[in-house]
């Protein structure tokens, strides 16, 4: 058994989720959002998000970690926040000596849901049904877990291919 973080970076709200995975067999451990206060500057959100994450990571104690990757917009101001969030959310599992992996929003999306076209509700509804009692307080929170969800996807489709091997 293998426990997994998964996190949805954002300088605002992050998104956690920790699941353990088995083969194809997931169970959801816990979840939840890390918020910072957005009348602070963005050099102390970043520590009280980098903060946050070692307290989970030393909680949870995960055996490996897989951030979503930056979702570019229009605003280039925002996405160089969020560029900061994902540079916290890769090295603080990284510092903790943890394998970090990263995947697209499309990728996470089939993963989970069978099309990279989906809605953060289709998303939503697949992670409750795939880990019954995550709370997923917030949508920030199902996103996170869709990743771990992703990631465990991902390292059983590759264990089976070395087992072949």
């Amino acid at each position: 058994m293998v426990r997994l973080l998964g996190l949805d970076p954002g300088l605002r709200f992050t998104g956690w989720g920790v699941l353990e995975a088995e083969g194809n067999r997931l169970r959801h451990v816990a979840d939840g959002v890390i918020a910072t206060n957005g009348e602070e500057s963005v050099p102390l959100r970043l520590k009280a998000l980098d903060d946050a994450l070692a307290e989970l990571l030393a909680r949870y104690v995960p055996d490996e970690a897989a951030v979503e990757e930056t979702y570019v917009n229009r605003n280039a101001t925002a996405t160089l926040k969020l560029g900061y969030a994902r540079g916290v959310a890769l090295l603080a599992p990284a510092r903790a000596g943890i394998p970090v992996f990263e995947y697209g929003a499309k990728t996470v999306k089939m993963a989970v849901v069978g099309t990279g076209a989906a809605d953060k509700d289709q998303v939503g509804q697949m992670v409750r049904r795939l880990l019954p009692g995550a709370a997923q307080k917030r949508a920030d929170a199902a996103d996170a877990l869709a990743v771990a969800i992703c990631h465990a996807h991902h390292r059983s489709t590759a264990s089976v291919w070395q087992a072949r091997a």
